[in-house]
């Protein structure tokens, strides 16, 4: 083989294994869940039971509200909203540090879920909620990747982004919304 193609080959296989990262991050996530015996005791910043749920949805709803802001971030940086000019540098900054401070909101709701109550597959709801929130810390993993290797298609970070925007709104309304309207959420 040439080095040319070796290099290809290495690429390529370099390519499958990054690919590959996210997807064992969900599988580790869903697997720690399965097996772990769920600890309804578990406290997080010393709330318990009805106190620990409240907060978690207080702090979900925030996690959202930062998705949110970085979704309108994003088509600000993409020249996506309508009113909008080029977006500042600063805009780009603030984007990364709105991100961060987004992934460590997220961090002790999910340890919390992960540790207290596993990943439970009934009912509905509650499947819902694991396995989307398995699933984000993956699709997290995923745009990390993309965002660093610069070599992915033009489509790949908005798709990425899109899908931890989706992946948050969607554990929010199957739980945090459902906690919060008294234990209803339409269609659940």
């Amino acid at each position: 083989m040439s080095t040319r193609s070796l290099r290809a080959v290495h690429r390529s296989l370099s390519g499958v294994l990054w690919m590959l990262l996210p997807v064992a991050v969900v599988v580790g996530l869903f697997w720690f869940g399965r097996v772990h015996t769920p600890d309804y005791e578990t406290s997080i910043f010393g709330n318990r039971g009805e106190d620990a749920r409240l907060l978690k949805s207080q702090l979900g709803t925030a996690l959202l509200g930062l998705a949110l802001i970085q979704l309108l971030l994003a088509l600000w940086i993409y020249g996506r909203l309508p009113t909008r000019r080029a977006a500042p540098r600063a805009v780009g900054t603030t984007h990364r540090l709105v991100g961060l401070a987004a992934f460590l909101l997220s961090l002790p709701i999910a340890r919390h879920c992960i540790v207290a109550y596993g990943v439970q597959l009934t009912p509905t709801r509650v499947a819902l909620h694991a396995l989307v929130g398995c699933f984000l810390y993956g699709a997290f993993v995923a745009k990390v990747i993309v965002v660093r290797h610069r070599r992915w298609p033009g489509w790949a970070l908005p798709l990425a982004g899109g899908t931890l925007v989706t992946a948050i709104a969607v554990i929010w309304y199957a739980a945090p919304l459902w906690y919060l309207n008294g234990y209803q959420a339409p269609g659940l």
